[in-house]
C-alpha cells in the first residue's frame, strides 16, 4: 500500500484551529506504519471524549467542538481518519475497506492512546466506524453520542439525496472537496473555511479516501459490511451503555436514523434527544458551540 503524506504547509494559518498536530503510529501488520493525526483539547485526565469525523471533513470541523468540551474539564480526543487531515492517504482507493477503517480506528484509540471509559461522538462515517466500535468492544466506552449519523446494513434503501451525492463524488473529474462540505451546511462557509477543507488534499492523487467511502457504505444485504453492522445491531440493541441522539433539523441524508436509534438503543431509552436547529449535515460547523454544550452536558449529567 502507497502511502501519500501531506506537507505541512498546507495547514499553515487554518482559520480557529491553532491546537497543535499529535500523531499515533499504527503497526499495520500488511502495510507497515500508517499514521494517525489528531489534535486534543482540554486536561489530559478529564474523562476521554473521541469525536469522529466522517466524509468528506478531517478534524478542523470539530474546531468550535473543542473548546466547550475543554471548558467543561474533558479531554476531547479528534483523529483524522486515514485518508482524511494530517493523516496518511493511502494512494489507492481499493486500499480503502470498511473493515480496514474501524482496524485503523481501533488500533488508534486502543493500541496507541488506551482509551478507556470512552464517551463516543460520531458523525456521519464517525458514526459508521464508531457505532462499531461500541458494538465489538463495549467495555471500552462509557457514552455514545449519536449526531447525523447510522448503521446501514443494505437491507433498506438509502435515499436518493444520498445516491446523488454518491453519483456526484464518482463522476467528478475533478472533486472538489469543499464544495461537499458547504453543500452540507446551513451556513456560508468564509473562503478561508473553505481552504481549510481542501487543505488536506493538494491534488486529485490525494483524494482516494473521500473518492473511496460513499462506495464503501452497505448498500444491499450481501455487500462488504453489512453482516457486520447486522451483528453490530444485534449487540447494541442489548447494551445499556447511555446513548444520545443529537441530530440536526436540516439532514436530508441521515435524519431518518434519529428515531431508529432512539427506540434500537437500550442506553437511549427516556431521554429527551436533543435536536439541533438551523443545521444541515454537518451541524459542528453550523452550530458547533450547541452541540459541545449538549456533548458536554450529557458527559457531566
Amino acid at each position: 500500500m502507497r502511502l501519500l503524506r501531506t506537507p505541512d504547509d498546507r495547514f499553515d494559518d487554518l482559520p480557529d484551529f491553532d491546537f497543535p498536530a499529535l500523531y499515533a503510529d499504527l503497526d499495520d501488520p500488511a502495510d507497515g506504519i500508517v499514521r494517525v493525526a489528531y489534535v486534543e483539547a482540554g486536561p489530559p485526565d478529564g474523562p476521554p471524549v473521541l469525536l469522529l469525523h466522517g466524509e468528506p471533513s478531517w478534524s478542523f470541523l470539530y474546531r468550535k467542538v473543542l473548546p466547550v468540551l475543554a471548558d467543561a474539564g474533558l479531554r476531547a480526543i479528534a483523529p483524522d481518519l486515514v485518508g482524511f487531515g494530517r493523516s496518511d492517504k493511502p494512494a489507492h482507493a481499493t486500499d480503502h475497506s470498511y473493515a480496514r477503517h474501524v482496524e485503523w480506528m481501533r488500533a488508534f484509540a486502543f493500541d496507541a492512546l488506551d482509551l478507556r471509559d470512552v464517551t463516543l461522538v460520531g458523525q456521519d462515517w464517525g458514526g459508521l466506524i464508531g457505532l462499531r466500535l461500541v458494538a465489538e468492544h463495549p467495555g471500552r466506552f462509557a457514552r455514545v453520542v449519536a449526531a447525523n449519523t447510522g448503521l446501514p446494513t443494505g437491507d433498506d434503501g438509502m435515499p436518493a439525496v444520498w445516491w446523488a451525492f454518491h453519483d456526484a463524488v464518482e463522476k467528478a473529474p475533478v472533486l472538489d472537496v469543499a464544495r461537499l462540505v458547504q453543500a452540507g451546511c446551513r451556513t456560508k462557509l468564509s473562503p478561508e473555511v473553505r481552504a481549510a477543507y481542501d487543505a488536506p488534499f493538494p491534488n486529485e492523487m490525494y483524494k482516494a479516501g473521500p473518492r473511496a467511502m460513499p462506495g464503501l457504505v452497505p448498500v444491499t444485504p450481501d455487500g462488504p459490511g453489512s453482516e457486520e453492522n447486522r451483528r453490530a445491531w444485534s449487540v447494541l440493541s442489548t447494551l445499556d451503555i447511555p446513548a444520545l441522539c443529537a441530530f440536526s433539523d436540516s439532514d436530508p441524508i441521515t435524519g431518518g436514523m434519529a428515531p431508529v436509534l432512539a427506540r434500537s438503543l437500550p442506553g437511549a431509552a427516556g431521554r429527551t434527544h436533543p435536536t439541533i436547529a438551523e443545521a444541515g449535515h454537518f451541524l459542528q460547523e453550523d452550530a458547533g458551540e450547541e452541540l459541545g454544550r449538549v456533548i458536554a452536558d450529557f458527559v457531566r449529567s
